[in-house]
């Protein structure tokens, strides 16, 4: 670790401690910090807690991000009112979707009133679902949001390392969790596992990752909506509120973008929103024409970089991943779930591919409900459920 992370990483720390999320029982961190170390633990009764939970757990880990440096991640563990049984309960690590950049979009950070409610309470009965029927929730906020440092949107390795330690994190506290688990994202957090089911098999051994399910996944192609953004072609023009959370997330891990120069003064009230409000505050900014909103001339190199290392049709999981996707979705395009669909099963990937005809983005998360229960109870049972043509 580089003197520069090794400080900002003892401030973050420090930090963390000395917030409100310090009300607990758990030991100060070790000198050495580990991916996967608990950090902080205490009682959440807020908006942010699962109804059905014995209890309801805020706690803060240590993870690593893309470049392998450690950060501080918050998140939620939730277990059921039933005894674990023989070898604890399993696990579901929720990837959650698109909330936004701000610390105030950290989805443990939920109030009935906040800003990211209106998602979160959609999320909520098929989460409470799961604790019902014995399994252990967890539910990383991601690096970047709610605490310190920027959030990068879309991270691929990141997301997988923070839905992965947030499991070994949630064993530290809690010995009736078990070591066989599932991931489970919609849209940003359908990306997320599926890097995750590439990633996390080999991040930790004592670890049984059994499969993943990914709804509207989002991810594929996301350079192409750059270009045609900046071609002015107007069937694009929604993909802008998108593009300042993509900018701002591609700036935390390569310095060489700069939000700043790459929107016109006509979009910038977009940045502005997603610097310090969530995807509902984000949506409710009047758009632009799609020529008006990229500075003529801008440097979109490191973007597009980053943006194709994010594209999940590059992956090759190795378990078995569950893909459901709305025919009414206009925030990820079915096309492009079809497309990652096809690259996963050239791979020999088991995947178990379900269209829900008429449901839009955050339909799915329902609708999908009956078939992800059919899938993680296959997944466990040690079965390989696929449906890949040919």
């Amino acid at each position: 670790m580089t003197e520069r992370a090794r400080s900002w990483l003892a401030a973050a720390v420090a930090l963390v401690l000395l917030t409100g999320l310090t009300a607990c029982s758990t030991p100060a961190p070790e000198p050495e910090l580990r991916a996967g170390q608990l950090l902080t633990a205490r009682p959440l009764t807020t908006a942010a807690a699962l109804p059905s939970a014995a209890g309801t757990r805020l706690i803060t880990y240590i993870s690593d991000d893309s470049h392998g440096e450690p950060i501080v991640v918050s998140g939620t563990v939730s277990v059921p009112k039933t005894d674990p049984p023989d070898g604890g309960w399993p696990v579901i690590s929720w990837a959650h979707g698109t909330t936004g950049y701000a610390d105030t979009c950290a989805p443990s950070a939920d109030t009935a009133d906040g800003l990211v409610h209106d998602y979160v309470d959609v999320v909520r009965p098929m989460l409470d679902g799961w604790l019902a029927r014995g399994f252990a929730v967890v539910q990383t906020d991601y690096q970047g949001l709610g605490t310190p440092g920027g959030h990068p949107y879309v991270d691929g390795i990141s997301e997988a390392h923070t839905v992965t330690d947030i499991v070994r994190a949630a064993r530290h506290l809690d010995s009736g969790i078990g070591a066989q688990w599932l991931a489970v994202g919609h849209s940003q957090g359908g990306q997320a596992v599926l890097f995750t089911a590439q990633e996390a098999p080999e991040r930790d051994p004592n670890l049984d990752l059994k499969g993943v399910v990914a709804l509207a996944p989002g991810g594929v192609d996301l350079g192409q909506a750059i270009d045609l953004l900046r071609a002015g072609r107007p069937e694009v023009e929604a993909s802008q509120r998108f593009l300042p959370l993509l900018v701002l997330g591609a700036a935390v891990v390569d310095p060489s973008v700069d939000p700043d120069a790459i929107f016109t003064p006509q979009a910038r009230p977009l940045l502005t929103a997603a610097r310090t409000a969530c995807v509902a505050q984000i949506n409710a900014v009047p758009t632009v024409p799609a020529s008006q909103v990229l500075a003529p001339d801008t440097d979109l190199t490191g973007l597009h970089t980053y943006l194709q290392r994010q594209d999940p049709v590059q992956l090759t999981p190795r378990v078995p991943v569950m893909i459901g996707q709305g025919t009414a979705d206009t925030a990820v395009s079915p096309a492009g779930v079809d497309m990652l669909t096809r690259a996963l099963c050239g791979r020999d990937v088991t995947v178990d591919y379900r269209v829900y005809p008429g449901q839009d983005h955050r339909g799915v998360i329902a609708a999908a409900d009956e078939d992800m229960q059919d899938f993680v109870g296959a997944a466990m049972a040690g079965e390989s459920p696929g449906n890949c043509p040919g």
